[in-house]
């Protein structure tokens, strides 16, 4: 018998946060054969080729290849420039796409990632409502890394403390500084540190309804996701508080890349090309150039590859974006 040596298609979903930069390599099932989460550690674009090399290395003398990319996230124009990405999209849409192929009765979404937060509500599949937040770190990852550290605990062992708490210690969550002045305060007082831990963790959902549901029909199916849904301390205390169950993935925390691969499985559908990842060897740069060609003088963000500008945004008009250009290259030479 004929052996078939097609290759089985691969749609990858990259998300790029602030502090966390993720990626997921999914076939048409949803099955994910290669994965990768890492720090972006301020620079997004040495952290996507840091993801791309885990990834290949993952997918090596497997019979697939990469036909679709998709980014999300903060820096999802950046890389998605850099990448040639087949689609790009908020990380609304792409929490929601993600969370829905995997429990498609769900209905509130919460999500605390390490330095932003949100929440998204849905009614038979279709976002009506959502909130973020990106001002305040109050109940956010690396909140909470920092009371770990200020602690001497192990982030990881933040929910064993707060199960065993029999007396939660009141906690001012409603800001990092009041947070952390009061956390302070109680430990100097002598409260035990898995009741402060426990109160810490009730702060952080009290802070999160109350600044992103507010307002808002939560309804269960609840999924709680990010990375502080690993912590199951604060996952309790949304149980606990809402007064309903709380289904926390164990991808939740690629739920992002999940939902970006998925549509760009679905954009390329009919037109998928190979991904080259050999990009992870290729030197691009940004640059900041002020157009100046109108009153708006907008300031305009340029992706040069190996010094030869390729795309670039934050025109309000066509003409910014030719004028950046040839600034760019009156510079050069």
């Amino acid at each position: 018998m004929e052996q078939n040596n097609q290759k089985i298609k691969l749609s990858l979903g990259i998300d790029i946060g602030s502090i966390s930069t993720k990626a997921v390599a999914i076939d048409k099932d949803n099955n994910i054969h290669a994965r990768s989460y890492l720090w972006t550690e301020g620079n997004p674009i040495d952290a996507v080729k840091r993801v791309l090399k885990e990834v290949q290395d993952q997918l090596k003398d497997k019979n697939m290849e990469v036909t679709a990319v998709g980014t999300t996230g903060s820096a999802r124009e950046l890389i998605g420039t850099i990448l040639n990405a087949t689609i790009i999209k908020n990380e609304i849409t792409a929490h929601a796409i993600g969370t829905l192929a995997f429990h498609p009765e769900v209905k509130t979404i919460l999500e605390i990632g390490g330095q932003d937060s949100k929440i998204i509500i849905l009614d038979e599949g279709i976002i009506t409502d959502y909130a973020m937040n990106t001002l305040c770190a109050a109940g956010t990852g690396s909140f909470l890394s920092s009371q770990a550290r200020r602690l001497n605990i192990p982030v990881e062992e933040f929910g064993g403390y707060a199960l065993r708490s029999t007396n939660p210690t009141k906690i001012a969550g409603r800001c990092t500084v009041f947070a952390e002045s009061d956390l302070v305060h109680k430990a100097q007082m002598g409260h035990p540190r898995e009741d402060i831990i426990a109160g810490l963790c009730n702060s952080i959902v009290h802070n999160y309804l109350n600044n992103l549901g507010k307002g808002k029909a939560i309804k269960p199916p609840f999924v709680f996701q990010g990375g502080v849904s690993k912590n199951i301390g604060v996952a309790q205390a949304f149980e606990r508080i809402i007064g309903h169950e709380i289904i926390v993935d164990e991808i939740g925390h690629l739920m992002g890349c999940m939902g970006i691969a998925i549509l760009a499985r679905q954009a390329a559908a009919g037109k998928e090309t190979k991904f080259d990842f050999g990009v992870q060897n290729v030197k691009f740069t940004t640059a900041g150039v002020e157009c100046g060609g109108c009153p708006n003088n907008c300031e305009i963000v340029c992706v040069l590859r190996e010094g030869v500008f390729i795309d670039g945004w934050g025109n309000r008009c066509e003409r910014g974006i030719a004028r950046a250009k040839e600034k760019l290259t009156q510079k050069q030479n």
